[in-house]
């Protein structure tokens, strides 16, 4: 795992750094210097540009991944770079079509609760043009391992784009329609980045070798059939991760959809780990499932779902010590700190999320494809029933509600299909300490916090984390939880003689 540990180490502090800038932009600009509303247009319209990405690239991130071992050998990669352009531009060009045919009944689903975002609707094909060809170029970058610059671009560089935007419009440089251009530019820059950096990491032939296809028609149907059933797996999965916020924008507004974005921006930070680890474990994951190499499949799985548990658990603790604190020091606390519960669901969902989401790869990978589209509906469609039946209930709460018990259930059908299906598994014994020792640490937070009574909020955060946190680090590094995370202390901590 030399090769994933260094490029995801190093992909993890470039994340992490774009976090920083994220937290700023979200906790200290937006809030302060954009109303709810405004919050909420920008959220919904960026949700609404990655569910018409997830479709209209046709399946092409999975493709890229799946396949590139299959055109790569001594003579190159066979053209297929070609594909993977041309294939997204055909799912665009498709979509924009449905896009403009689908404009009225959208419009009349937000009209009533959300008319901004019905007045920017037209907006959201450049937005997701950019944004399609820039995830394009970042997974062919991946294949080829390298993901940190791409990852820079995508975590730092959108991220510094987005807060001068917001620091204009604040400014009254940029009219609410020059604003919501320019997060377009923001995009489409990234983009153009990314295309440089993969013309200059090698030669890449875009010339098609029609003579290769046609000695591997196996290999190309497999393509075609794989790519056209994650068009269908798309729907469902584009679709999940932002059906809770895009049902907040219908059925209670803008402004609510904004005070969710924060939570979700706070408790997104939990699954961060996991983007980088998966970004280069996923070719390492699919070269395995070529090879049918089980073993190197469940070592895969295992180190990453136990490294991305531990990890992912204290960044929730840390998180959730301090919730109070975040929503106290950011403008308008008040009222974002409606959505104090709903922040810790979402922590939940999200790390359900990051910790299996390498089975859901696995699953992809192998013979039993199939199975990720039937999950996929099923996803969906738990997700419109639930949000349907608990947001008119308990609001933002039910709809983080209803991501972290769908999730559940998902990963449960996922998790169940590759260990009965593949042969492979993503447990380990160290796990279920790992749990124990979070389980643990969240109860002590608790009597802490009530133990603190009146106490200084600040000096109150700052006790809790460094018992609960410093406490519970010491105690998973004695313990020897991950070998892998120990190793890289060790190497950081102890001096070299």
């Amino acid at each position: 795992m030399g090769v994933i540990a260094k490029q995801s180490i190093t992909g993890t502090i470039v994340t992490y750094i774009g976090v920083a800038i994220g937290a700023l932009t979200t906790l200290f600009v937006q809030t302060r210097f954009l109303t709810t509303e405004e919050v909420g247009l920008v959220g919904a319209m960026i949700d609404a540009a990655t569910f018409f990405i997830s479709l209209a690239q046709l399946g092409t991130s999975s493709s890229i991944i799946r396949f590139f071992p299959y055109f790569k050998n001594d003579r190159g990669h066979h053209g297929f770079f070609l594909w993977t352009l041309l294939v997204p531009l055909l799912g665009f060009l498709v979509f924009s079509l449905i896009f403009y045919l689908c404009r009225m009944p959208i419009g009349a689903w937000f009209g009533q609760k959300s008319p901004l975002f019905v007045h920017y609707y037209y907006l959201l094909l450049p937005l997701s043009f950019f944004m399609l060809y820039q995830t394009i170029f970042e997974t062919n970058a991946n294949v080829l391992m390298h993901i940190v610059l791409p990852r820079a671009v995508r975590e730092i560089g959108v991220r510094v784009g987005l807060l001068v935007v917001y620091l204009l419009y604040a400014a009254g440089v940029l009219s609410m329609d020059g604003f919501m251009v320019s997060i377009c530019g923001v995009y489409a820059i990234a983009s153009l980045i990314n295309l440089v950096y993969l013309f200059r990491l090698e030669p890449l032939d875009l010339k098609p070798d029609w003579t290769f296809l046609s000695e591997n028609k196996t290999v190309v149907k497999q393509y075609v059939r794989y790519s056209l059933l994650l068009l269908l797996t798309a729907l469902a999965n584009g679709l999940a991760p932002i059906l809770s916020a895009l049902f907040i924008t219908a059925k209670m507004g803008l402004s609510f959809t904004g005070i969710f974005k924060i939570a979700t921006n706070i408790a997104v930070m939990v699954s961060i780990p996991y983007r980088s680890m998966t970004a280069i474990a996923s070719p390492q994951l699919a070269a395995a499932m070529k090879q049918e190499d089980r073993g190197q499949c469940s070592q895969l799985m295992q180190q990453c779902c136990s490294n991305l548990l531990l990890v992912g658990s204290f960044i929730l603790l840390l998180v959730w010590v301090n919730v109070d604190l975040i929503y106290h020091v950011i403008p308008n606390g008040e009222i974002y700190g409606t959505a104090r519960e709903t922040v810790l669901i979402l922590m939940l969902a999200h790390l359900t999320m990051a910790v299996f989401n390498i089975t859901n790869a696995t699953l992809s990978y192998s013979h039993y494809y199939g199975f990720s589209l039937l999950f996929s509906f099923l996803l969906t469609a738990g997700l419109i029933v639930s949000n349907s039946l608990l947001i008119p209930r308990w609001g933002m709460n039910g709809a983080a509600l209803s991501t972290l018990v769908c999730y559940a259930v998902y990963f449960t059908m996922v998790v169940s299909t590759v260990l009965i299906a593949t042969k492979t598994s993503p447990f380990s014994r160290k796990q279920i300490w790992m749990l124990l020792l979070a389980g643990a640490l969240f109860v002590v937070n608790e009597g802490l916090l009530r133990l603190s009574g009146d106490m200084n909020i600040w000096l109150s955060s700052i006790v809790r984390t460094v018992v609960i946190i410093g406490g519970g680090m010491w105690i998973a590094y004695k313990a020897n939880l991950s070998e892998e995370i120990n190793a890289l202390l060790r190497k950081i901590l102890v001096p070299r003689k």
